[in-house]
């Protein structure tokens, strides 16, 4: 009885660490992606942590409105994983979509639309960036 509890207890951790070992990055990505959908670009921007390189009429050229990824109207984070040769950074793949709410997968009009951004996050400072 013992054994099995034990080893009841020990599955259940293993589990819970899968389910929240990137929660702090999902959360980041979160707020930033909810910045951008409001339109709120200074926020957006701020929470990116850009390096100097990285200008505000850059970051809305990418994720304003009429920007690469713009309009982003809606979002669904997919997945979360640790890129290969990376310790530090968490690779966030999330599906972005110019409408309102997130289209269903049937409404294949809207849905080719929806575009699949990976952004990495770095753990330490929450700060993001694009896949080399």
């Amino acid at each position: 009885m013992i054994f099995t509890m034990t080893a009841a207890f020990i599955i259940a951790v293993i589990a819970v660490w899968f389910w929240l070992r990137f929660y702090p990055e999902k959360k980041a990505a979160e707020q930033f992606f909810n910045a951008v959908v409001a339109g709120d670009m200074p926020r957006a921007y701020q929470l990116w942590k850009p390096g100097p390189s990285y200008k505000m009429q850059d970051f809305v050229a990418d994720w304003g409105p009429t920007g690469y990824y713009g309009p982003v109207k809606s979002y669904e984070i997919m997945k979360a994983k640790s890129p290969n040769g990376s310790a530090t950074s968490v690779e966030i793949r999330v599906a972005i979509s110019p409408f309102s709410p997130m289209p269903d997968a049937n409404d294949a009009e809207k849905s080719q639309k929806t575009k699949v951004v990976s952004v990495w996050i770095d753990a330490k400072d929450k700060s993001f960036s694009f896949p080399p």
